[in-house]
Order: structure tokens, then sequence, then C-alpha cells
């Protein structure tokens, strides 16, 4: 049997924000609350929101684990950008040999 102070599980899907919205479930990705999900308004953020707020998860229980979370997240964002950036080279490599081939078929042509 789970533990009553187990936050999720009591996360209801239904759990309506001071507008009577069903709120959202989502994750932060602060420095502070890396990975920890949250219920709050659809619009959570915008000017016009309403303040429901409430965690899901219990909050990080050394400090280390911060640290660690967020070093990953720094890792995994570091390859996205130098994937991209590999990818980029890959492209104008393809446009430059298929530029020399066609500049060499019109001297062929010609």
């Amino acid at each position: 049997m789970a533990k009553e102070n187990d936050a999720a599980t009591h996360i209801n899907e239904q759990t309506m924000c001071l507008y009577g919205q069903i709120a959202a479930m989502r994750t932060a990705w602060t420095e502070n609350n890396p990975g920890m999900r949250f219920l709050g308004y659809s619009y959570y953020g915008r000017l016009d929101a309403c303040d429901y707020f409430k965690w899901v998860d219990h909050p990080l229980l050394h400090p280390r684990y911060k640290s660690m979370i967020n070093g990953l997240l720094r890792n995994a964002n570091r390859e996205v950008v130098l994937e991209n950036k590999w990818q980029q080279r890959v492209l104008y490599h393809r446009i430059v040999l298929a530029m020399l081939v066609l500049v060499v078929l019109v001297q062929f042509l010609l």
C-alpha cells in the first residue's frame, strides 16, 4: 500500500486550478528544480494566469542530485548543438559538391 504522503499517488488528473480549469502537469527545468513535476494553470507563467501551483514531486533529497541533473542537461544540450553543427557542415559540403559537379557538367557540355 502506498504511503499517504507520496505526492505522485495523490495526483488526480482532474485537479482544478483557481479558474476552474483542469490543472496541467508540467516539468520544471530550472537550475533549482530540474526535472521536478508540478500542477498549474494551463497558461501558467502568463500575466493573466491564476496563481494555482502545486508540486507533484518531492524536493530532491541531496543537493548533489541537482548539480548532477543540471550537468547532464548541459551535456545533452551540448550534444544537440554539436550534432546540429555537424549536420550543417555535411549539408554545406553536399551543396559545394553538387555545384562542382554542375560546373563540370556545364563545361563538358559546352
